[in-house]
């Protein structure tokens, strides 16, 4: 059995990052507070709904904030792996309760379909061109970090997207916001807490699907498992591969295991250093565990020995 662990050396600056996200945390934190106020004074249920998601972007911010202290904790003798899951944990009850605030907005959309309520067209555009202003210094303050280390820093570029989100959200109740003060009809506000809604269906579903496919011990969704099979094969000196298991441990922090055959008298140990260069060069898995075993002759098989299964 062999064993090849460097856990991964992030290269961001993690001080930084921390001090990029709290300033980030901050603003969106204060302006959902505002435009809850503010929907509840205008009659807004567009205001609400995007508070609503901002919400979500203060989940995201926290899990990234809290993912990037967990990786500094060391693992422990009851936590081997260390609490890198916790964040996978607070992903999945995150996206959960963003469907109950969905849920809870479609209601009270419907209703008012029904029973249409006055909207303070012009408190509500200032409020709404107000989030605009936060969301945008909030994008410009993670932008650097986000284009500097996309696919490296996976918590930092999520957190963008996710702000980028909320922009779009305040774009809509802005909109909403002017129909209302030129035309009058205020189905516009509802018309956009329903957009809002969907927006936020489709961002918490993917966080969901995704934290499912983890804790489920998934195969990555950026890995093409049978190519990566088919790269181990076409490795010098490998005659099969069995009892493969890939899965990730938390956002970008994937694990291999398998046992790969080799012929008789082949050099265990580099043949698990060529195995391993290729796992880490072409598929970026770098925590590995692979048992080198020779090739059992079909003569020297006992009955009781399982054949090797070659994995095409």
């Amino acid at each position: 059995m062999a064993h090849a662990h460097p856990h991964p050396s992030p290269r961001v600056d993690r001080a930084t990052d921390r001090r990029r996200l709290g300033i980030v945390l901050g603003l969106t934190c204060a302006y959902m507070v505002a435009e809850v106020v503010g929907g509840l004074w205008t009659g807004s249920l567009a205001l609400l709904a995007d508070a609503g998601h901002m919400l979500t972007d203060t989940g995201s911010l926290l899990l990234a904030l809290g993912a990037l202290w967990m990786s500094g904790l060391p693992p422990t003798t009851r936590h081997t792996w260390a609490l890198a899951r916790v964040e996978i944990l607070a992903a999945l009850v995150n996206g959960l309760f963003l469907w109950v605030v969905v849920v809870w907005l479609v209601w009270e959309a419907i209703e008012r379909f029904g029973d249409p309520t006055d909207v303070l067209a012009g408190p509500m555009i200032g409020i709404a061109a107000g989030g605009l202003v936060v969301n945008g210094i909030a994008l410009l303050v993670l932008r650097a970090r986000s284009d500097e280390y996309e696919g490296r820093s996976l918590n930092l570029h999520g957190a963008w997207l996710h702000v980028a989100g909320d922009l779009l959200g305040s774009l809509g109740a802005l909109g909403a916001g002017a129909v209302i003060w030129a035309t009058g009809w205020t189905g516009a506000d509802l018309v956009a807490t329903l957009a809002i809604g969907a927006l936020i269906v489709v961002s918490s579903w993917r966080l969901v699907r995704e934290a499912v496919h983890v804790l489920l011990e998934g195969a990555p969704s950026d890995l093409d498992v049978s190519a990566l099979i088919r790269g181990v094969l076409e490795v010098e000196g490998v005659d099969g591969v069995h009892d493969l298991h890939v899965w990730t441990i938390t956002s970008g922090y994937s694990a291999l295991s398998m046992h790969v055959t080799c012929a008789h008298g082949e050099p265990r140990e580099m043949l698990l250093a060529r195995v391993n260069r290729i796992l880490r060069d072409r598929f970026g898995i770098e925590h590995t565990t692979i048992q080198i075993e020779p090739r059992i002759p079909p003569e020297c098989d006992l009955p009781m020995t399982r054949p090797v299964q070659r994995i095409e």
